[in-house]
């Protein structure tokens, strides 16, 4: 049986909240043998999450579903020498170490890179940090609200016209595209050492992440482009790039970018076969220049009909378009499921979403439910070569929970 091209693959989370623990998930979906290194007692932060106020509440834990699936947990007190030692056990046979922890804090558990690469020349050390790793913001804590989408440029730019106030972002909006960025710096870390046979640090950050994200506007600021007016969405300068409200109040965005071509078509799917000889919308210079004339005459025919109705009338003539989807639809979105975007924990029906990478000829191994803190303690310490009173120690000691 295929076990996943990690198969073997050691690492060790040591990290919290999501963008950095969520690489080490993708790393799992693939195989790899992840140990979740948290306290003792309440464990990572993370997993109180949905208990904090303006979350969904229900009777599973999502926030850790999601992240922490596939994982083992050991609970460590790396403020206790005890704990470091154990920590240093498994570092030396361990290929990738994962932290996010602020270099401070690195110091003072002994996990710095320094600290651990001499345990072990193949260690691929990967380090997360909200705005990197120098300069005078270096030691700043970073959440992907502030680092990652305000600080990128991105709260500002999205936002609906000058007018409204910058939009907030949602829970992992940023972390999790960070996520993927950190996994492909320790893949490629990876396959270097198969090259050289040697480990190394990498390193991502929030805030690079952010303007990675906004790149293309950011760089056109950093090429000294002009720019011209905020428009709210009544004034777009392309009614056939614009979005569009539906009778029963649900959204879509057209993006036609071949307008020539599809603006006769969308036109007849409209019943409003008139506006392809309309003098104002004959040319694609005239229907940018009227856009306003136009949008309102969408605005007008697309609020006749809900959206199921213009999916289906839309559907199948060669028009780009997109539905404006809420979170109701994404349990039965047929297209995810379809393309395993959603597949289920092993052994039950709840769905879970999938890392958004796929291999031909590399099965993922099917999700498992997330561990309790310390789940795997005595199971991961007898395998570092612990005995049953050393075990019993530690756990006396408070070093281990």
């Amino acid at each position: 049986m295929d076990k996943g091209i990690f198969a073997g693959l050691k690492v060790l989370d040591c990290a919290s909240f999501i963008a950095a623990p969520a690489a080490a998930t993708v790393l799992s979906d693939f195989g790899a043998d992840v140990i979740k290194i948290e306290p003792p007692g309440a464990g990572d932060p993370y997993r109180n999450l949905p208990n904090l106020p303006g979350y969904p509440t229900g009777e599973h834990n999502f926030a850790w579903l999601l992240e922490a699936r596939n994982k083992k947990s050991i609970a460590l007190d790396l403020a206790k020498p005890e704990a470091q030692a154990v920590l240093y056990k498994l570092v030396a046979e361990a290929d990738v170490f994962i932290t996010n922890m602020p270099p401070p804090v690195r110091a003072k558990l002994g996990i710095t890179y320094d600290h651990l690469a001499h345990l072990n020349d193949r260690l691929i050390y990967a380090s997360f940090t909200g705005y990197g790793e120098k300069g005078e913001e270096a030691n700043k804590p970073g959440f992907d609200s502030n680092a990652y989408w305000a600080r990128s440029g991105l709260m500002d730019l999205v936002r609906a016209d000058t007018d409204t106030t910058p939009a907030r972002s949602v829970a992992g909006m940023g972390d999790h595209p960070c996520a993927m960025a950190f996994y492909g710096a320790i893949v490629t870390a990876l396959y270097q050492r198969e090259k050289t046979g040697k480990g190394s640090h990498v390193a991502s950050n929030l805030m690079a992440n952010g303007v990675w994200a906004a790149s293309v506007l950011a760089q056109a600021k950093l090429c000294g482009a002009k720019f011209g007016e905020r428009r709210p969405r009544e004034r777009a300068l392309n009614a056939v790039a614009n979005h569009y409200q539906c009778k029963d109040g649900r959204w879509l965005i057209l993006s036609l970018l071949s307008e020539e071509k599809q603006f006769p078509t969308l036109a007849k799917c409209l019943g409003r076969e008139d506006l392809i000889a309309d003098p104002r919308f004959a040319t694609k210079a005239d229907r940018h220049a009227r856009s306003v004339e136009l949008i309102k005459i969408l605005d007008e025919t697309f609020a006749t009909r809900d959206l199921a109705e213009w999916r289906r009338i839309l559907d199948g003539n060669g028009l780009v378009f997109g539905v404006v989807a809420i979170l109701d639809d994404i349990p039965n979105d047929k297209q995810m499921l379809d393309n395993e975007v959603l597949v289920p924990f092993e052994n039950d029906t709840m769905l879970t979403i999938n890392s958004p990478i796929w291999i031909d000829g590399a099965r993922k191994v099917q999700p498992r439910k997330p561990p309790a803190v310390g789940e795997h303690s005595d199971e991961i310490l007898r395998g570092a070569g612990y005995d049953e009173a050393a075990i019993k120690q530690l756990r006396s000691s408070g070093a281990v929970g």
